[in-house]
């Protein structure tokens, strides 16, 4: 029998939880659902935005454990990594993103049928918004 499952939930592990948590929540519009502690000073979340899932997990447990500079190492290793979000409306995401000063480009629709926008988070996740078109649309 194979396996059933009903959901996905990646984890991004982040450099500045603050910086991150703010970015999902405030820029993006995710609910915080869980979180290890109370407060804005939390190492790991739940998140949820519409029926997407994803948690946040700083790479160091404490502020003394982390270096001054996120290591760029980082950022080109996630470079192979896009998490793709179902979005009704690109268009409006766009312009939403645009008005909170986000560097996003236009929609574009690509030749295999979906509009999309990309945004890179803080850490340099891509992030893909995307909808199918018809042909021409």
């Amino acid at each position: 029998m194979p396996l059933k499952v009903s959901s996905l939930t990646p984890l991004l592990q982040v450099y500045d939880m603050p910086r991150s948590a703010a970015f999902y929540r405030d820029v993006l519009g995710f609910e915080i659902l869980m979180q290890s502690q109370p407060g804005e000073h939390f190492h790991w979340a739940l998140l949820r935005l519409g029926e997407a899932e994803l948690m946040l997990n700083d790479i160091f447990e404490s502020d003394d454990e982390r270096p001054a500079n996120l290591d760029p190492s980082r950022i080109i290793g996630h470079g192979d990594t896009t998490l793709y979000f179902a979005c009704d409306d690109v268009d409006e995401a766009w312009k939403d993103l645009r008005s909170k000063d986000v560097m996003v480009a236009k929609p574009v629709i690509r030749d295999y049928g979906m509009k999309q926008i990309t945004v890179i988070d803080p850490d340099g996740y891509e992030l893909c918004f995307q909808h199918p078109v018809k042909a021409g649309g």
